[in-house]
């Protein structure tokens, strides 16, 4: 049974091997894979007076049916003719804590320490980039895993290159809250959210904190042809308004 051709710009795609390959080489220490519903993400609580029950938000994405549908078939086709041990579920787990690794280094301009997960190509503009951002966005790059409040895959592709290689590229949103101060003008977009969060202090006093819902989009590749490991690699990096 011959597999078509298709080439479809955008999300990424996995398998428990090659997500393992690419992670390993810098977050081995780091990994903590959990579970999450493909819906809904976390919760947070947030501002309230001393001695009321904090205020549950729960972040909430509501995926494009079409989208949804057609990466359920490229899904398919990934583990029928490449990876039977393809699991969406398990990439997009350890996705963040690449997108949480790598967005703390982009964030301490350690560019050195990019190599072996993000493409040269990409990391040489990304360092270009970073060394024109002011102090307080370079900060708001980085995010922690507890602070990434949902996160989601959008749609997958397979193409082949000019010598007849394989690929498969997956294109992972994120949204994620920083504390960092930064101009509303500088980040002002589509669902953006400023929360109060209540942090306990001493002697029963609360620190109000105030964090904002940033985006980020990062593209995973990796080559599916035969006999190639399944190394995963970070080929896209965008935080919108920071790092378009």
């Amino acid at each position: 049974m011959a597999l078509p051709m298709v080439v479809l710009r955008g999300c990424c795609l996995c398998n428990r091997s090659g997500v393992s390959r690419l992670f390993n080489k810098a977050l081995a220490q780091r990994l903590v894979l959990t579970r999450s519903t493909p819906v809904l993400s976390s919760v947070r609580h947030y501002g309230s007076d001393p001695g009321q029950k904090p205020a549950k938000r729960v972040v909430v994405g509501i995926p494009n049916p079409v989208i949804w549908f057609r990466t359920r078939i490229y899904y398919f086709l990934i583990r029928t003719f490449y990876d039977k041990e393809f699991n969406i579920d398990e990439f997009t787990e350890g996705a963040k804590q690449a997108f949480s690794h790598v967005s703390r280094l982009l964030s301490q301009c350690q560019f050195e320490a990019l190599e072996g997960l993000v493409t040269e190509d990409l990391i040489e503009k990304l360092e270009e980039k970073c060394n024109l951002l002011p102090s307080s966005h370079q900060k708001a790059l980085s995010a922690e895993p507890e602070d990434i409040m949902f996160s989601t895959p959008g749609d997958v592709g397979i193409y082949y290159d000019d010598n007849g290689r394989k690929f498969v590229s997956i294109l992972m949103r994120f949204w994620y809250l920083t504390s960092v101060r930064l101009p509303d003008h500088d980040v002002v977009m589509e669902g953006s959210r400023i929360f109060q969060v209540s942090i306990g202090g001493e002697e029963g006093k609360r620190i109000r904190e105030t964090k904002r819902v940033l985006t980020a989009i990062y593209e995973f590749q990796r080559e599916l042809t035969k006999g190639v490991l399944p190394d995963w690699t970070i080929t896209r990096i965008e935080h919108s308004k920071l790092l378009d």
